[in-house]
């Protein structure tokens, strides 16, 4: 009896003691749950620190490369512009502090370049993204070769900036253009587009609708197909038509997706810098003779490369920046609206 009520008093220690651990008050000493010494605990330690430290060395070279070729050049952006500093002489550099703000505010070329920016983000944009939803709804009905027709719709996107401008400012030509040769043919005088005030801003937003219309067709092709069937199969069944199922089904359902497009193409509105500066030839920077299609982009192209104003052309960036944030918040707004309507 004496035995058994001794082995009944101390099972913890001979039970909770595995194969090769010391019992006790020496296993205690070590401290409950610390992996002994020995090459098992350096293991360990390698383990969390590879898990702890993998997906950091995965991902770090995104952000090495987003800091050396877009943080620093930045941040050395918004240090330019509040300097005098002249592309030809680089090291000699004086505090100008907000003048170079002050003076694009009171620049007549900023506000033009702007007002020229507004006006062609507008007529390249809504042309583009009305016909981009109606090739969507064609495409998104069952079509003999519709793989065939989207690869047809990418292909401006995949063309060069350089090679679609130059095609456009042969179809532009005074002398000789298809456009203007087709006008005569009509009986309408033919149009000098690159002097011309609104005519070389249309010419500009032909190259930019030719171009993106096919990829944001392709977008809305991607949104339409994840509307839910039973959708236009209750619209059919109370006996809405395509046309009524386009107006009161897909384009509700499609509403996040346009803000998207619209804010993407603004933005691309906002940086156009390539079509217009190929358009214009000799004096693509300047945006024609009379300014007349001079964007933001080539007017800071103009003032940094041509004039020499590192500075001015830093801070007229830094406006363009703004800008792009100012339409960033415009578009939380309004999508927070459209979730609380929906």
């Amino acid at each position: 009896m004496t035995s058994s009520k001794q082995a009944l008093a101390q099972p913890a220690a001979s039970a909770d003691a595995a194969p090769g651990e010391q019992p006790g008050a020496a296993r205690g000493a070590q401290g409950r749950g610390t992996p002994p010494p020995g090459p098992s605990s350096w293991r360990s330690r390698l383990y969390r620190w590879d898990m702890k430290a993998s997906p950091y060395a995965f991902i770090s070279p995104f952000f090495i490369f987003f800091g050396a070729f877009s943080l620093v050049p930045l941040l050395y952006t918004a240090w330019y512009s509040l300097h005098n500093v002249q592309l030809s002489d680089l090291d000699n550099q004086t505090w100008a502090g907000l003048d170079n703000y002050q003076n694009l505010l009171s620049s007549d070329f900023f506000w033009n370049s702007l007002w020229v920016t507004l006006l062609i983000g507008v007529i390249s944009t809504v042309p583009q993204l009305i016909m981009a939803i109606g090739l969507a709804h064609l495409l998104n009905y069952k079509l003999r070769g519709s793989t065939v027709w989207r690869v047809v719709m990418l292909t401006p996107y995949a063309t060069s900036v350089a090679a679609a401008t130059l095609v456009f400012v042969l179809l532009y030509s005074w002398d000789g253009g298809l456009i203007n040769w087709l006008l005569d043919f009509v009986g309408v005088d033919p149009v000098n587009w690159r002097e011309s005030d609104w005519g070389s801003k249309f010419a500009v937003s032909t190259i930019v609708i030719w171009r993106w219309t096919g990829y944001n067709a392709l977008i809305y092709l991607a949104a339409m197909q994840a509307i839910p069937a039973d959708l236009y199969e209750s619209a059919a069944l109370d006996g809405a038509g395509r046309w009524q199922q386009f107006r009161h089904v897909t384009v509700p359902m499609l509403r996040p997706t346009i803000l998207f497009t619209v804010v993407v193409s603004t933005i691309g509105a906002t940086q156009l810098f390539g079509e217009p500066l190929l358009f214009g030839g000799v004096s693509g920077s300047k945006g024609g003779s009379d300014h007349q299609y001079q964007t933001l982009g080539l007017y800071m192209y103009d003032q940094g490369w041509i004039v020499g104003n590192l500075g001015k052309a830093s801070a007229i960036a830094w406006s363009m920046f703004l800008i792009l944030l100012l339409i960033a918040v415009i578009n939380l707004l309004v999508s927070r609206r459209l979730r609380k309507s929906q």
